[in-house]
This record gives structure tokens, C-alpha cells and sequence, in this order.
């Protein structure tokens, strides 16, 4: 025999039940194969589901459509945060600034180090500290501004980034959010999908015709999957079947 396959994606999820519901639809109350209590779950139930579906695939497409952006302005921020620490440095190398500069912008006096940039954190953390820590030393008498980049094209791909990352972030918890719904409604759905497919197939278990009862079963949305060789064993009992049916 055959083996049920319950659905695994939610778009299997969402045909098997419109299968149920349509097939529920075209008999009466007396004749469907599943209780009509069922069928005003389903009928109550799939619209929401679709709808969360909907919801989460536009969410997601939002945040993939904004990553390239997002990571191009996260790109340009670390170039030029970069950048400018490293002048910073070669204006201190070249004895324009003194080593105790670099204070002013969080760095230790003494190391030409730049900080780790790589996350996003690093970024948000460091693009302050630079923009503030020029600020800082300008007021108080700390020489020239910087250039090559100057501070405002720090800022301005700095704010860019920061703007972008809060979009990008926007997104991505409405994504989780969206995805946390279509989650709670997919249980749902499994439990829906498994009490139509008992009570169907209870419904039909009184044919006796195996090739029947499943092609009954399989208008409700029921999927069977033959195992290997299954089909040419029931092809091969037919077969003999005809042949002793003949004999008689």
C-alpha cells in the first residue's frame, strides 16, 4: 500500500486545504467526508493563513531589496572611518599632531592601530567616537582639521550608514515577526490537514477497492506515495486477477 505524505511547505499546506474545502463545498452536509464543523475551521481558518503567507514573503522581499543598498552605505562607512584614523596617524607620523590626539577619539595615545570595523556595532561605535573626537579636538585647540577625508564626508557617509542601518534592522524584525505568524498559524494548519485526512480516510474505509478508495481520498487532497516497485506489483496483481477472473 501506498503511504500518506502529509505537506511540508506551506504552499503544499495551503493546497491540501483548499482541496478539503473545495471538494467539502461541492457535497451537502450529509454526503462530505469530514465533519462540516471541519469545514467551518477551514473556511475560517485558510484566509488567515494566506494573508500571514502574504505578509511574510512582502517583509522579506523588503529586506532583500534594501541589503544592496545597506551594503554598499556599510561599505562606505568603514572606507572612510577607516581612512581617517589612518591620517589621523600620518599626521601624528609626520609630527603635524601629537601622539595624545588620538584621545580625543577614543584611541590609545600611543598605537597606530585601527580599531576592528567589521560589524555593524564597531561601525556605530566608532563613527561617533571619530566624529565627536574631531569636534573635541578642534575646540580645544588641537590643531588643523583633518583631511583627505574630512570629518563632514566622514559624517555624511557615516549618517548614511546609520540611517540605513536603522531601516535595514526595521526590516529584518518585521521579517522575524511576519515569519513568527505564518510559524504559530503553520501548527494550526498541520493539526487541520491531519484530522481532514483521518476523518476522510475513516470515511472510505468500507470500500474495498483499493484503486477506489484512494482515487476517493485523493479528491479531499489526500497525497499517496507509491513505494519502489509498488506499482508494478498492483499492475502484476490485476493482471492475474484478470487472468483467473477468465479462467471462471
Amino acid at each position: 500500500m501506498p503511504y500518506r505524505r502529509l505537506p511540508n511547505t506551506d504552499a503544499a499546506r495551503i493546497r491540501a486545504l483548499k482541496a478539503a474545502l473545495r471538494k467539502g463545498q461541492q457535497e451537502g452536509i450529509d454526503t462530505i467526508a469530514y465533519p462540516y464543523a471541519l469545514k467551518q475551521k477551514v473556511e475560517f481558518f485558510l484566509p488567515k493563513f494566506e494573508v500571514a503567507i502574504a505578509n511574510s514573503k512582502l517583509a522579506k522581499e523588503k529586506q532583500f531589496d534594501n541589503s544592496p543598498k545597506f551594503s554598499e552605505y556599510t561599505k562606505k562607512a568603514r572606507l572612510y572611518i577607516s581612512h581617517f584614523i589612518q591620517v589621523l596617524n600620518f599626521c601624528i607620523a609626520r609630527g603635524e599632531l601629537k601622539p595624545s590626539a588620538r584621545t580625543f577619539y577614543g584611541l590609545e595615545e600611543n598605537s597606530s592601530k585601527v580599531p576592528s570595523l567589521l560589524t555593524e556595532q564597531d561601525l556605530l561605535q566608532w563613527g561617533e567616537k571619530i566624529i565627536s573626537g574631531e569636534q573635541n579636538r578642534l575646540s580645544n585647540g588641537g590643531g588643523n582639521p583633518i583631511y583627505c577625508p574630512s570629518i563632514a564626508l566622514v559624517k555624511v557617509n557615516y549618517e548614511n550608514f546609520k540611517e540605513n542601518y536603522t531601516r535595514q534592522k526595521q526590516f529584518q524584525n518585521n521579517s522575524a515577526r511576519e515569519s513568527g505568524n505564518v510559524a504559530q498559524y503553520r501548527n494550526e494548519a498541520d493539526h487541520l490537514v491531519l484530522d481532514i485526512w483521518n476523518e476522510v480516510e475513516h470515511y472510505f474505509e468500507r470500500v474495498k477497492d483499493e484503486e477506489e478508495k484512494r482515487y476517493m481520498c485523493e479528491e479531499y487532497g489526500l497525497v499517496y506515495v507509491f513505494r519502489r516497485g509498488e506499482k508494478d506489483k498492483i499492475r502484476r496483481r490485476k493482471e492475474a486477477e484478470k487472468i483467473t477472473l477468465k479462467l471462471f
